[in-house]
């Protein structure tokens, strides 16, 4: 039996990109996880995620919750990194 663990370590995003997918959509970490997986890999996926990542910050700081911002960003800064079509073209 796969354990959270494994379900996740199958997808091609980080722990992190999946919890904000999961944050965003109110998913568990096990669908979400599926769902990030399934959008990295379609032609307008990483976009997708790139705007959930960035819509879970505007959320946080609507909230007041500088630490979840901060760790959004270094979320999103990663995404960028990995996905450099999309370099520059947010303000983390």
């Amino acid at each position: 039996m796969l354990n959270l663990k494994d379900i996740m370590g199958m997808c091609d995003c980080t722990e992190e990109e999946i919890a904000a997918v999961a944050s965003h959509e109110h998913l568990p970490d096990s669908v979400a996880s599926i769902l990030a997986d399934y959008l990295i890999h379609c032609d307008d996926g990483v976009p997708m995620l790139r705007r959930i990542i960035i819509e879970d910050i505007e959320i946080a700081e609507a909230s007041g919750k500088t630490q979840q911002v901060e760790e959004l960003r270094i979320v999103l800064r990663h995404f960028i990194a990995n996905h450099p079509e999309y370099k520059g073209k947010v303000n983390t």
